[in-house]
């Protein structure tokens, strides 16, 4: 395989400096959903812990070198899981913890921001204008500027939960990982290249934030004006050129879904695997759902990235797919 800027060594070292906590995640056969999805389903569930989410995985990674070494004061851009994890693993470290964030995000995500020590401050614009506004206060302020995806931390980190999939895992074919700003798919696809070269990797984004894919499908960045899809935690408008590098040499292929296809997703997690989900979570069950062809026959495994959802929003989604 081609060179990206992850390192399987460096990858293997970050697990000795994450919390266990955020390790080892379930990982089981759902044969409850195969009937309606004509493949086996296998899926990696990286909500079980603190943060409900896999972003600690990277954010373990930074805190730990920021306390070793580091300024004491971080700042991140974040839809709302970012933050979280940062908060949580710079709390018992001492490091003092900025996040912006989008004034529209899930307010149940910035609610566990503020209950988590961190600083938040609120942009009226989208992800976009956070990072931009995250980029100006590391600036003027002299400290840490955390940018998902592009700090390698972040995409190494989250890549433990590949060497979690080669090392115990049954046998699969396809791995599905939801596609936003590139840390997850491109960490967990760097290793199934390396050590499990046989497996697909597929990203999987919403139609209405397309912007990596189609960046990964032109092999040139392409950005896009706007996002209008319920997964927020995937909705970029701008990718990152060294993250579609990485990107390029490890994804056999990206797809894009409907949003309707994300709600039946999250109605079928939580029917079938009694999981509460939020959209970016769904994506993989998503991509089954609208090319059932492609997957018969085949044992996919899908990351279930994240679960920190507005309620009042999950019950209309999943009412409105059950109707």
């Amino acid at each position: 395989m081609q060179e990206t800027r992850l390192d399987t060594a460096r990858i293997r070292a970050a697990r000795r400096v994450i919390d266990p906590i955020f390790l080892d995640t379930p990982l089981y056969r759902c044969e409850a959903m195969e009937p309606d999805l004509g493949c086996a389903v296998s899926i990696k569930l990286e909500t079980a812990n603190p943060v409900r989410s896999f972003k600690a995985r990277g954010t373990e990674v930074v805190a730990c070198l920021l306390a070793d070494k580091g300024p004491r004061a971080v700042v991140c851009a974040s839809a709302g899981n970012l933050g979280q994890a940062l908060a949580w693993s710079a709390r018992d470290r001492g490091l003092d913890v900025t996040v912006v964030a989008s004034r529209f995000a899930t307010a149940a995500k910035l609610d566990r921001i503020r209950a988590l020590g961190a600083r938040l401050e609120l942009v009226d614009g989208d992800h976009e204008m956070a990072r931009e506004r995250a980029a100006t206060i590391a600036r003027y302020d002299g400290i840490r500027l955390l940018e998902d995806s592009l700090d390698i931390e972040t995409c190494e980190g989250a890549a433990t939960i590949g060497l979690e999939l080669v090392d115990t895992a049954p046998s699969f074919d396809t791995v599905l990982i939801a596609l936003g700003g590139g840390a997850l798919a491109t960490g967990v696809g760097h290793v199934m290249k390396s050590l499990a070269p046989e497996v697909e990797v597929i990203c999987v984004q919403p139609l209405g934030a397309p912007a990596l894919t189609h960046s990964w499908r032109s092999r040139r960045v392409i950005t896009t004006d706007s996002t209008d899809t319920i997964a927020d935690g995937v909705a970029g408008r701008r990718p990152i050129p060294a993250v579609l590098d990485d990107l390029l040499l490890v994804a056999d292929d990206a797809v894009l879904v409907q949003e309707a296809s994300i709600i039946a997703g999250m109605r079928m997690l939580f029917d079938h695997a009694g999981l509460v989900v939020e959209p970016s979570a769904a994506l993989g069950i998503a991509a089954i759902l609208e090319d059932r062809d492609r997957f018969a026959g085949r044992h996919v495994v899908t990351i279930v990235c994240g679960s920190n959802v507005d309620v009042d929003a999950y019950h209309r989604w999943v009412s409105a797919s059950g109707s």
